[in-house]
């Protein structure tokens, strides 16, 4: 069934846009650089188990990097370079208090830099713009391809998409990956042997949100003006529910998870006469109450019984 899934899967991704009205398509692309910010979190949540509530931020300082240079002149790659760099550096820097809180006080420590980084994306004026918010965000042209069509910007999208998941695919089937698992599973029985889970704790916040901000990059140029509000704490709220649905803590978890997070509610509001958002939070509480582990733990328990 994997086998045929992935290709089943990849066809509809490449398919789907020539079928798909500009919203819809909006919506696909969207789909594509959230799942992308909640690889980025799963990494951290899901493998390591370090729990953040600032990875909306890091989507924030990739927009606000992608933003600024692309709107000077600057080529899109010079932001993803920036972002990246950012992202890395500050999210290693946050990943220092989880080498001495854990669980709901790390959060309050992730709550308090998300918070920091929204009061100054709206009151640095001078750097961000404020609450007026960066319009008139180019697309990039790559090697004289033009990126401004939402199709061909989809197509961007979905091909750095393929480069992340290329990378974490990787990355948690090598020994740092097993690592991750392992501080995330017993960190004392980690330590006793021999993993050095102060510099792996470090390490998973600063990939995850690089990856965040690699999001942000691709966000800018999508909606094409951004103001501090898209970066509050409820998109980083959306984040963790994002993995959380999906399947914290299985590869292919932040991709279910997005699409639930971003797809069905636009979905259920054609059918559901102004009750979609009601009907989604029921059926999202239900799920969490009865299988923590995601739609991809229940179906693997769906799978152990069958067995």
């Amino acid at each position: 069934m994997r086998k045929l899934f992935l290709p089943l899967f990849l066809v509809v991704l490449i398919a789907a846009p020539f079928f798909l009205k500009p919203y819809g398509l909006y919506l696909l692309s969207l789909w594509v650089v959230m799942t992308i910010a909640a690889i980025g979190l799963n990494l951290t949540l899901g493998y390591a188990g370090q729990i953040s509530l600032a990875q909306g931020s890091f989507v924030g300082i990739g927009a606000y990097a992608a933003a600024l240079l692309t709107t000077a002149g600057w080529p899109l790659w010079a932001a993803f370079l920036l972002a990246i760099a950012l992202s890395l550096a500050i999210g290693w820097v946050l990943g220092y208090p989880a080498l001495r809180v854990q669980h709901h006080y790390l959060a309050f420590v992730t709550l308090a830099f998300a918070t920091l980084v929204f009061l100054m994306l709206r009151n640095e004026e001078w750097l961000t713009k404020g609450v007026y918010g960066i319009s008139g965000i180019p697309r990039p042209t790559l090697l004289g391809w033009p990126t401004k069509g939402p199709i061909a910007f989809y197509f961007f999208c979905l091909g750095i998409l393929a480069l992340v998941s290329a990378a974490t695919w990787w990355l948690v089937r090598s020994p740092w990956g097993r690592a991750f698992t392992a501080l995330r599973e017993n960190a004392i029985r980690a330590d006793s042997l021999g993993v050095d889970t102060r510099r792996y704790t470090l390490m998973a916040f600063a990939i995850g949100s690089a990856l965040g901000g690699i999001a942000g990059v691709l966000y800018a140029p999508l909606v094409q003006f951004i103001e501090p509000n898209a970066f509050n704490l409820n998109l980083s709220l959306n984040l963790l529910l994002m993995v959380m649905v999906g399947g914290s803590g299985y590869f292919l978890g932040p991709f279910l998870g997005a699409a639930v997070s971003v797809l069905l509610p636009e979905w259920m509001r054609f059918g559901s006469e102004g009750l979609y958002l009601i009907l989604y939070a029921i059926a999202v509480m239900v799920l969490m109450a009865f299988c923590p582990s995601g739609l991809l733990g229940l179906a693997e328990r769906a799978r152990r019984l069958v067995r």
